[in-house]
């Protein structure tokens, strides 16, 4: 894992060649109610994407069929590699991390414990337990690039709301995960908490795949290279931020009519 030498840009960086998740057809059947419907997208490295969509779209639902925790129809590849009908401990082997809205960190212990467990993930239970000489390298780099080499000695439980998110990303980082799928991880923080959590994720995207399902327009109109949004379980529009608030079809979802083309998506609307 090396810092980002490339900033996050529209399309990515990097193209196909790359780290990609490529999503065909996906669809997701709640008995007969299809929560997720025919969904296609490509995912490349270094383009930093936001899923926004009303409530019910389908986004969250979407990011639990990729990493295994639905059943679904269709198909979602990692680089060549077919996900769908593995197990979401097999997935996340595979690179696919992500976060849930709450950090899942554990508290009693530090800051350098929880990133030494994550990166532990898949060494024996024997290996674990052995002594070991000084931090891995990986690690160093994780809490500089989250933020928190200064507080590794410090419990989990004591840092701030945003502390512990950037925390459950280093553990995603540890762990090698080069596609990380984030679910609103800024909600709840400060403004100077966003701010911090942007720049870190255009740190951490410039060499991943990066996917943000997100409600704040704000904070995705100054940190997205690319949006997609859903609703009703479809793809309703896709592109740069100005084309996705350009596009009438999203203006009349989001403000109830078909405003005008340069009306932009109003900070605060549920997403």
């Amino acid at each position: 894992m090396t810092t980002a030498t490339h900033a996050p840009a529209y399309g990515g960086n990097v193209g196909m060649g790359s780290e990609y998740l490529e999503i065909s057809d996906l669809t997701v059947d709640f008995d007969g109610f299809k929560a997720v419907s025919g969904v296609n997208m490509t995912l490349l490295q270094g383009d930093l994407r936001f899923l926004i969509g009303p409530n019910g779209a389908g986004k969250t639902t979407l990011v639990d069929a990729i990493t295994g925790l639905v059943s679904a129809t269709g198909s979602v590849q990692k680089s060549g590699v077919e996900l769908i009908g593995k197990r979401a401990h097999k997935i996340a082997r595979l690179g696919v991390g992500r976060t849930f809205q709450t950090a899942s960190v554990f508290e009693n212990l530090t800051v350098l414990q929880n990133l030494d467990i994550a990166a532990g993930a898949r060494r024996s239970a024997l290996a674990l337990l052995r002594t070991r000489r000084g931090v891995e390298a990986k690690i160093d780099e994780a809490l500089d690039i989250i933020g928190l080499s200064g507080l590794r000695d410090e419990p989990a439980g004591v840092l701030a709301h945003g502390q512990k998110q950037w925390l459950e990303i280093g553990m995603l980082l540890v762990q090698n995960s080069t596609v990380l799928l984030l679910d609103e991880p800024v909600a709840g923080m400060s403004h100077e908490e966003r701010e911090e959590t942007g720049n870190l994720l255009r740190r951490i995207g410039g060499e991943r795949t990066v996917v943000v399902v997100e409600h704040d327009m704000d904070f995705m109109r100054q940190f997205a290279t690319s949006v997609t949004v859903l609703h009703g379980g479809k793809v309703l529009s896709e592109g740069t931020v100005a084309e996705v608030q350009a596009d009438p079809k999203v203006q009349q979802v989001y403000l109830g009519t078909a405003a005008a083309a340069g009306t932009e998506l109003e900070e605060g609307d549920d997403a």
